[in-house]
């Protein structure tokens, strides 16, 4: 029996689930909601479904199994909610709102009505990151450092503090995620951020173009996280953690051991869209939730560290994490 998939949100990351779906036979993308028509549209020809303008509607008419939310943080505006007291349960972009008092009532919402969640880090289902886990299996990680390098996102609504929360809050999100995942939660920040370039240049600019956040574990490692929307060349993004007698270094598709003077490069490709994907349309179909890695509840938690930092640039001072 397939999974009935209704999607609020057709763009940007909708076409990466759209394209692994297409691969997993049990799932049945038959509703699509957006306020641009035309994408909706685009997505329902595409999988034979309808398109809607209003989530409402679409959750009213469509008798769905599942529900995908792919929209900008600041547009989390109640359909979780109504999917959870309808029984649908939920696959939700990251980040998962853009208040921790939003998420935290997200949060309550699938918790009383048992719904299953599952939400967009797919860091978590990279081969890179299982090898790291692997590889750090049993060892005392000392610290860590990450970072996010890359150029301004195209659309508008990333570059409003408002709306978006900021590249740390919408973009490394996901190393924030990563460290917390393999290494622990993280329970104080302090940061520092800056605008250096892309405020001159920007229309309609208030988030911050270069960030540096100290962040402490709750198992006493301490780290730092770095991002920038700067660059006009390529990109960067990983996540170094070093123990006493191992450095791991991560990225997209390799993971790099460096122990007893030896260095080991692990090259290992995936496709953590269709990985995240299977495991929730199975997930749905047999209630078996143990294969999810990355539950609504805790992403929250995701968010509160993100959240966090934004507050530590404008008081000047260290935050400690609401988990």
């Amino acid at each position: 029996m397939p999974v009935r998939i209704g999607f609020f949100g057709c763009g940007g990351i909708a076409g990466a689930h759209f394209n692994a779906l297409s691969q997993i036979p049990e799932a049945q993308p038959v509703a699509f909601c957006d306020i641009d028509l035309s994408r909706a549209e685009a997505a329902a020809k595409r999988f034979g479904g309808k398109a809607y303008t209003d989530w409402k509607q679409m959750l009213d008419a469509e008798k769905l199994d599942a529900l995908y939310v792919c929209v900008p943080p600041h547009a989390h505006v109640g359909a979780e909610e109504a999917a959870a007291e309808r029984g649908i349960h939920l696959f939700v972009e990251k980040p998962v709102a853009r208040t921790l008092e939003k998420a935290k009532a997200i949060e309550s919402a699938i918790a009383k009505a048992g719904v299953i969640s599952s939400v967009g880090y797919h860091f978590r289902y990279m081969a890179t990151t299982q090898k790291a886990r692997e590889l750090l299996e049993g060892k005392t990680v000392g610290m860590v450092t990450g970072w996010w390098m890359g150029g301004l996102p195209g659309v508008a609504w990333w570059r409003v503090m408002e709306q978006s929360g900021g590249q740390f809050v919408e973009q490394t999100t996901h190393i924030v995620d990563l460290a917390r995942y393999l290494v622990g939660d993280i329970t104080e920040v302090y940061a520092l951020m800056t605008n250096r370039k892309l405020h001159k240049e920007v229309e309609n600019y208030s988030v911050y173009d270069v960030g540096a956040v100290a962040v402490k574990f709750a198992n006493g490692v301490i780290g730092a996280i770095h991002n920038t929307c700067l660059l006009n060349m390529g990109w960067r993004v990983g996540l170094d953690i070093v123990t006493p007698d191992l450095i791991v270094e991560t990225d997209w598709g390799s993971v790099k051991a460096t122990e007893a003077g030896k260095v080991t490069t692990y090259q290992l490709s995936s496709n953590p869209y269709l990985e995240e994907d299977k495991v929730f349309v199975h997930a749905v179909l047999t209630g078996d939730r143990s294969a999810i890695r990355s539950t609504y509840a805790d992403a929250v938690k995701t968010l509160a560290v993100t959240l966090a930092a934004n507050e530590s640039v404008l008081t000047g001072q260290p935050v400690r994490v609401e988990l």
